[in-house]
């Protein structure tokens, strides 16, 4: 069948949606001009984010292109065991909800704009907030070079090749790059209630073309019936173990995104917010598990795909599709482009978030503290940029599926949940305990993921967890705190 999504067709689509996002920052700038004067308008919009601006940048940062990208062929190949993927997005609601309302009145007390900016609030301590900043860095590096692969096979899937990978990372990178510096927080914010809206109507527009034209779930489950009974199978003991392990890895660290920490800084206030988490709580059956569906339909459609080859599944699945009729074409302009423009804007609030933490926590805290916002700012888009750079060059040549890429990055990341969450409700949380168990936390689960150790089924991120939590809890029950450090901690988290 030939692809509807080929040659200028492709291309043109690419370049509206570019020149729409690139519209956004310019117009943002021009009606915000003080944007690059403070370092609260520009990385918090100036924390005036109302409910749908919140949830569709909420929903951005949590469906990315990983999810409409990388979740289609991962449930091809792994069949009906990948249904966990669903509850993955209600774990992360779950563990928003353990501290997201407290953490915005915090914020919102102190006029916090990084998440390492609590740590040092609450610990006063140089160390931790370093080593949480290093380990939020290292996660927000990981996360952005996922985003630059998803670019990159999304426009080679929409434009069948015509474009290659490669340049389509370049070119979405320098839009990003300039929309970003433009206008900041609310230039991704309004980008991401754009492409959240396209991307919703496109992907449930590819299911119905899905199921029309090559056949709903029995269909599928017939083939794999016949083909490969394998996919229709449960998980075993071992797998079910694997299976809970990565919800709560999963659940936790995606809760403890530093960009998904920002937009709660951002909220109008503590009612928006709420409101906001209110509509994410349907999200993970409307995305999540259409993604998944499509992903089981496509083993029908296009059987027998090498690894390499089912990462192209979406785009595969879209241009057929599109071939059949002018409706669904449309659509699937909406879809693709939605796509890019969801890959994008969630790659800049990462970048954002990854420019504020140089700027407002290590540079303006630590290396130049006398420094104005305006040059704490340049210094940290600066640094932002050189930091795509080098993820362009490993993004050239990526060195796993987008599932390896998005689970990676959790190991570490998750170290930073005890002392954020038990921070934000025990006085008597010890510093050190604190700074030993996030450290022997990151230790343990980077040794065992990179020498392949694995225990139990259990993933290393949590193994680290739990080390981590466990100094963090009888450290702070053996050490102990004196007056003035608990009457401290009081006055700072108000118990």
């Amino acid at each position: 069948m030939e692809l509807a999504f080929s040659g200028w067709s492709g291309i043109v689509i690419l370049l509206v949606y570019g020149l729409i996002m690139l519209s956004v920052g310019v117009i943002t700038f021009l009606r915000n001009r003080n944007i690059h004067q403070s370092l609260d308008e520009y990385y918090l919009g100036g924390r005036g984010l109302g409910v749908m601006v919140l949830f569709f940048t909420f929903f951005a940062t949590q469906y990315s292109g990983n999810t409409v990208v990388g979740y289609p062929p991962s449930a091809y190949r792994l069949g009906y065991e990948y249904l966990v993927s669903v509850p993955f997005f209600i774990m992360i609601i779950m563990a928003y909800l353990l501290f997201a309302p407290r953490l915005y009145s915090l914020g919102k007390k102190y006029n916090l704009i990084t998440p390492a900016q609590w740590f040092e609030k609450r610990f006063k301590s140089k160390g931790v907030t370093i080593l949480a900043s290093l380990l939020m860095l290292y996660g927000l590096g990981n996360y952005l070079l996922e985003q630059l692969v998803a670019i990159g096979q999304g426009v080679d899937g929409l434009t069948g090749g015509t474009v290659p990978y490669q340049v389509g990372v370049v070119f979405f990178v320098i839009i990003m790059l300039i929309y970003g510096w433009l206008g900041g927080m609310r230039s991704v914010a309004y980008t991401d209630t754009m492409q959240g809206i396209a991307l919703l109507f496109g992907v449930f527009m590819l299911l119905i073309g899905s199921i029309i034209y090559f056949g709903g779930l029995p269909t599928s489950a017939d083939y794999m019936q016949a083909y490969s009974p394998e996919k229709l199978g449960v998980p075993d003991g071992p797998g079910v173990v694997n299976w809970f392990s990565l919800l709560v890895l999963i659940g936790i660290g995606a809760a403890v995104y530093p960009h998904a920490i920002q937009r709660i800084f951002a909220a109008k206030d503590e009612r928006t917010l709420k409101r906001s988490f209110s509509r994410m709580a349907w999200m993970p059956f409307l995305t999540a598990g259409v993604v998944f569906i499509i992903g089981i339909i496509g083993i029908n459609a296009f059987p027998d795909l090498s690894t390499a080859e089912s990462e192209q599944l979406v785009g595969m699945m879209a241009s057929a599709v599109a071939s059949q009729n002018v409706i669904f074409y449309w659509a699937m302009v909406l879809l693709f482009g939605g796509v890019i423009a969801a890959i994008v804007s969630t790659a800049d609030s990462v970048l954002l978030t990854f420019s504020s933490i140089i700027s407002n926590d290590l540079y303006g805290s630590y290396i130049n503290p006398n420094a104005s916002e305006r040059k704490k700012l340049l210094v940290g888009k600066l640094v932002g940029v050189a930091a795509v750079g080098i993820l362009i060059l490993v993004a050239w040549f990526p060195p796993g599926t987008l599932y390896q890429i998005f689970v990676l990055k959790f190991e570490v990341l998750i170290q930073i949940a005890p002392a954020l969450i038990l921070g934000l409700y025990w006085n008597r949380l010890h510093t050190k305990a604190v700074f030993t168990g996030m450290l022997s936390g990151t230790i343990v689960a980077s040794v065992m993921t990179i020498f392949g150790w694995s225990y139990l089924g259990v993933a290393n991120g949590l193994w680290g967890l739990l080390i981590n939590l466990i100094i963090c809890v009888v450290g702070s029950l053996v050490m102990s705190v004196s007056v003035v450090e608990e009457e401290e901690a009081k006055q700072v988290i108000g118990l």
